[in-house]
């Protein structure tokens, strides 16, 4: 899509800067809603390389099961207990939900399996570019490419990483915490078998390939200083496995080799105009929990349907506030779990007390539940107001009998489109003007409704659900508080 500069640029409703797995949810989440979306990228491909995330937590894999998709990476991926906080083992194989567990699983075959859904869904890809500037407006911005191109937008969502040129360009701050502590990170093949497991000041060496074994191994040390001068090294690679080891195992034939330091920070704001933050655009902290790239998952599912009811005219832009109000907790509490976890690793004999004394109080159940649920996303609540337990949690996902058959909650929601679930009488309620955009489901369910660390709760007449899959409201159809719900999320004008 190429464009000669002082030509009429072409016109997207939104233009996302980057294909990284947040900029691909979201992008797919805008293709449903039938929003035209383009993302831009540097790579010409969708390879990975150096240092990414290795797995997907309970909460994502139960949003990519919202849209049909999870099993494609329950196909490609190790199901297993890889929770922990800082290195304690956590297992939720109790918890109320289809996936009571994570998913190992590298992130270049989750970008790879984005990336082939978002392609049938046919949004452009624009590679081999990158988001270099823009201005906007009143009515939209005008997105400068790398290239010397613009698109023009009525939206554009920065995706580009921590270094964001998006955030930078748009001027939100990104307060927070200088790194004190850095690890070199490697994908490299060994002469030797070396010792495979996690190591107590955090990193350590395990197979690439964790089913089958063997190398090319993936190592990850702690380094002696933290502001390092020179790009990593294979010989740096070798120093540090001889420094923590005793040996270097006869690292050869690196792969890539990259280093990550403890930095923490978030945007000030996650908008500015028709400008806004996702992933680790907003928000940037070391691995520890494995939290990075399940968070910005997780963002994109909540932004994509309110930009998509914003861009249709549907909602006020004042939806979007929305976004920033109910992820920037979100992502503040990521930020503090990582500093905590980051602390307990120091290796010295007091912050090993301090976590032999944490180890013991996470094998008991209710601090294990509640760390656990928050490490996977399961706890989250946004603050849409009292009343029923179920309101601003994610949704359980029960079995439903209705008139078509049995189905699922997650089933209702492939679609992204919010359900008012009807489990009384059938009928009963005018639900005008948003018949076309909020799907009536008359259905009955057997059972209890349990939910993460909150347990069992008493199971309401009707329930309706947002398109990221949390309720918005739970009651009796004859509450009056149900239609200003409906007109605050999904508007009052026909789309």
């Amino acid at each position: 899509m190429r464009e000669t500069p002082g030509r009429p640029h072409p016109h997207h409703a939104v233009v996302i800067a980057g294909a990284g797995p947040t900029g691909l949810m979201l992008a797919g989440e805008l293709a449903l809603a039938g929003i035209d979306v383009v993302v831009v990228e540097r790579r010409a491909s969708q390879d990975v390389n150096g240092s990414r995330a290795g797995g997907l937590h309970s909460r994502t894999l139960e949003v990519l099961d919202q849209r049909g998709i999870a099993d494609r990476f329950l196909a490609a991926g190790q199901a297993m207990q890889i929770q922990g906080f800082a290195g304690i083992p956590l297992d939720i194989s109790d918890f109320p939900t289809r996936h009571n567990y994570g998913l190992a699983l590298w992130q270049g075959h989750i970008e790879r399996l984005l990336a082939d859904w978002v392609g049938e869904l046919g949004v452009p890809n624009l590679r081999e570019r990158e988001v270099a500037g823009f201005v906007q407006d009143d009515t939209g911005v005008d997105v400068r490419l790398s290239d010397g191109h613009i698109l023009r937008a009525s939206y554009l969502v920065g995706c580009d990483g921590g270094r964001s040129a998006v955030r930078k360009a748009a001027g939100i701050d990104f307060p927070g915490w200088d790194p004190t502590t850095s690890w070199l990170i490697a994908e490299v093949e060994m002469e030797q078998q070396p010792e495979i497991g996690m190591r107590r000041e955090g990193g350590g060496i395990g197979p690439v390939n964790r089913e089958a074994g063997g190398g090319p191994y993936r190592v990850v040390l702690k380094e002696p200083l933290v502001d390092q001068p020179a790009e990593p090294t294979l010989q740096h690679v070798r120093e540090a496995l001889a420094a923590a080891y005793g040996t270097d195992y006869g690292a050869h034939s690196p792969n890539w080799v990259s280093r990550f330091t403890d930095a923490t920070r978030q945007a000030a704001s996650y908008r500015a105009g028709r400008v806004l933050l996702a992933g680790d655009a907003a928000h940037v902290h070391p691995p520890q929990g494995g939290q990075g790239l399940n968070t910005g998952v997780q963002d994109a599912v909540n932004l994509g349907w309110k930009l998509a009811q914003v861009v249709q005219g549907g909602s006020p832009e004042s939806l979007l506030d929305s976004y920033h109000a109910e992820r920037h907790p979100v992502g503040a509490q990521v930020l503090r779990s990582t500093m905590a976890q980051v602390a307990l690793s120091t290796p010295d004999d007091r912050h090993d007390a301090l976590r032999d004394t944490l180890a013991g109080l996470l094998s008991m159940d209710e601090p294990r539940r509640r760390i656990a649920a928050q490490l996977t996303g399961l706890d989250i609540r946004y603050d849409l107001g009292e009343g029923h337990p179920l309101i601003g949690r994610r949704m359980p996902d029960l079995d439903l009998g209705t008139a078509d058959g049995p189905t699922r909650v997650f089933t209702l929601l492939h679609d992204a489109q919010p359900v008012l679930l009807n489990l009384g009488e059938p009928g009963g309620l005018e639900i005008s003007p948003w018949p076309d955009r909020v799907q009536w489901v008359d259905a009955t369910h057997d059972g209890e409704w349990e939910l993460p660390v909150i347990g069992q709760v008493p199971a309401p007449m009707a329930v309706l659900i947002r398109p990221d899959g949390h309720v918005a409201w739970a009651g009796d159809l004859a509450d009056p508080e149900l239609p200003r719900v409906l007109g605050t999320w999904f508007g009052t004008a026909a789309l």
